[in-house]
């Protein structure tokens, strides 16, 4: 089973979507998480480190997650999605893009 980790700023609205899209693959186990310290769920050392592919919404997430916890990503691949802070929670539109984004890479079940 792939463990899947989704972060954004706050783990509020984009991350938590993409679980929720994602949440009835059976392949896959899934969490998400916010880089700010604010986060509903603050990204840490051992979400990074249960973790097999970490996708992150912007290129900001991306640069944070590789200076806070270089030592942890050890073998896992980081993804930038470039999916901007401009959508609510399962907004049709993020749905699509997350959907298409993410899919291309895990496994077709």
């Amino acid at each position: 089973m792939k463990k899947v980790l989704f972060v954004c700023s706050r783990d509020r609205l984009r991350s938590p979507t993409a679980e929720a899209v994602f949440s009835g693959r059976a392949d896959l186990e899934l969490a998400s998480a916010g880089t700010n310290h604010d986060a509903e769920t603050p990204l840490t050392q051992d979400l990074v480190e249960w973790a097999d592919v970490i996708f992150v919404m912007e290129k900001s997430h991306k640069a944070k997650v590789q200076h806070r916890f270089r030592a942890s990503l050890k073998g896992r691949r980081v993804v930038c999605l470039d999916v901007p802070d401009n959508y609510q929670f399962m907004d049709p539109e993020l749905v699509r893009i997350l959907e298409a984004k993410v899919g291309r890479h895990l496994p077709v079940v």
